[in-house]
């Protein structure tokens, strides 16, 4: 043990440390709740010594000192236990006693973090705020020659289309020589991003799932749901549910043992098959599940030993090439459920997507193409990964688009973007932004997380401790004595409430550009932006 006083490179005061915990002596009951909620040890019960001078009247006598000892919280100057803003200890405490605050200073906590020679890794998003997708703006507002439309009584057809789409010529051939045709699926165009059970707490997961089969029998929304990497649990997959779901198959190949064996007893087809090739968050970096979170249930599920890391490879290493992989994989899919479920690839946002977009078109088997921008979120990355690496969702998206208008194939395999959709909260102006930029739908992650879950983390790092299975709310724990914080009926309740409020904003974008029967897809004529360079970038107005 270190000596009281001792300096060292990494010594740091709590004004260093980007949230400070402010106290209340005369409040605190020394409860103790704080202290034991804390999810990294940041705060710790004390004794505190306070030295006061004691200086009679008219110094009859020598003034002396008196000493008080008390009881209180202690805030650690520790890099590795610094206090990440979750906000728990308010939350718990009785009596308003003790909350975090942004310190003032300069965060000094970034050239501390490293140590042992690992750099940091966190869960979250990167630490920007800006979003381009933000700043764009609806113009094209119908007026006389094609009236707006009343978006609270008229009718809507906001739905999309996955799965590769015939030219008419081709459709009525197949159907008069009764030759194969792609299946497609008409779903709602927000879908819930791929978020593996295993990344998200059993209550968290099974919250999502209840919620996404409510919309769909009882609200008739086509809402759809991706697993992520990791497979599901069984009786999931031999449920009458699993058409509400997209199986994401990555190089890890975690779960997918499971998944095949269940094949002959599936009651259902799932609705697609994604094989995910990379992320935004974190681009050519495969996923990754640290052992905090390999409890035994999922070890089982993936079929490997608990406590340990899980890493997935950066490539499917099955095959010698990209091109072979995705080519193969995807007929591979296909012949699994017998040519009836979409298979389509997810990949990074990078300046390859049109190599891989290019492939994917000459492809008959290819569904769609998800892209996932630079500012998705993870479970676990590089601060340099994260900050410093992908490629801007909007870009990408808007060239994949006119790609496929140069070749003609515009109407036949559908984008849908990922990566930032509603980081500052505008989900319904992100997501139709995208959608008249060329995609056909949109998914989402950390905002579900957010919005249905509660999460507290945000982009200036707070909190983001995803990673290491302390999450203050238990949406990303496998602690059973935290994930039970998280009721999982509150979270569908929660998780409907987003998609009836998405859709109402997303009809008030509509309603005045006069377009109810399809979606805006591509109508680039409808939206500016107040950045000339970022206008000529997107090809679209400049406006200001």
């Amino acid at each position: 043990m270190e000596p009281v006083g001792t300096l060292h490179p990494s010594s740091l005061s709590t004004r260093d440390l980007p949230w400070r915990v402010l106290w209340n002596k005369d409040r605190c009951t020394l409860c103790g709740r704080c202290t034991s909620a804390c999810p990294v040890r940041a705060i710790e019960l004390g004794v505190h010594r306070k030295r006061t001078l004691d200086v009679p009247v008219g110094l009859a006598v020598k003034p002396s000192n008196l000493y008080q000892v008390y009881h209180g919280i202690d805030q650690t100057s520790d890099p590795a236990r610094a206090c990440i803003g979750c906000g728990l200890c308010t939350q718990v405490c009785p009596n308003d006693a003790i909350c975090p605050v942004h310190s003032e200073e300069i965060d000094k906590l970034r050239f501390h973090v490293n140590k042992g020679g690992e750099p940091r890794r966190r869960g979250g998003r990167r630490n920007d705020p800006g979003s381009i997708l933000d700043r764009i703006k609806f113009i094209r507002i119908s007026m006389l020659t094609d009236p707006a439309l009343d978006a609270g009584r008229h009718e809507f057809e906001i739905r999309t289309l996955l799965g590769r789409i015939l030219p008419p010529e081709e459709l009525l051939s197949a159907s008069r020589e009764n030759a194969w045709i792609p299946p497609v699926r008409e779903i709602y165009p927000l879908v819930v991003g791929g978020m593996s059970f295993g990344a998200l707490s059993p209550t968290m997961w099974e919250g999502l799932q209840m919620g996404v089969a409510y919309l769909n029998e009882e609200l008739g929304m086509p809402v759809r749901m991706c697993t992520g990497e990791g497979g599901c649990p069984p009786r999931l997959l031999k449920s009458r549910f699993l058409r509400y779901v997209i199986l994401q198959i990555a190089s890890g190949y975690f779960g997918w043992d499971e998944i095949i064996h269940a094949l002959p007893e599936m009651k259902e087809d799932p609705c697609a098959i994604e094989i995910k090739y990379g992320q935004g968050a974190k681009p050519g970096d495969g996923g990754l599940l640290m052992w905090y979170k390999v409890n035994r249930l999922i070890a089982a599920i993936r079929g490997v030993p608990a406590g340990v890391n899980l890493p997935s490879p950066p490539t499917h290493q099955t095959k010698y090439s990209i091109e072979e992989s995705v080519a193969k994989m995807i007929q591979s899919m296909y012949m699994a459920w017998g040519f009836r479920v979409p298979v389509y690839p997810k990949i990074s946002a990078t300046t390859t997507s049109l190599a891989v977009l290019n492939n994917l078109a000459r492809n008959p088997y290819a569904a769609a193409l998800a892209i996932d921008g630079e500012d998705g979120g993870t479970g676990a990355a590089y601060n340099v990964s994260m900050n410093h690496m992908g490629h801007p969702i909007a870009s990408s998206v808007r060239d994949a688009y006119l790609t496929l208008v140069k070749i003609g194939k515009q109407n036949e395999i559908p984008l849908f973007a990922g990566g930032g959709v509603g980081k500052n909260g505008n989900l319904a102006a992100n997501a139709a932004a995208l959608i008249m930029l060329g995609a056909s739908g949109v998914q989402v992650g950390k905002y579900v997380m957010q919005e249905a879950g509660g999460c507290v983390g945000s982009e200036s790092d707070r909190c983001n401790i995803c990673n290491i299975g302390l999450c203050p709310k238990g949406i990303t724990s496998q602690d059973p004595r935290i994930y039970r914080r998280l009721d999982p009926e509150d979270v569908a309740q929660r998780l409907v409430d987003v998609f009836l409020s998405f859709d109402v904003e997303l009809k008030k974008i509509l309603a005045p550009l006069g377009r109810s029967t399809a979606l805006p897809i591509g109508m680039s004529d409808a939206i500016g932006i107040d950045d000339r360079d970022a206008a000529e970038r997107l090809n679209i107005r400049y406006v200001v």
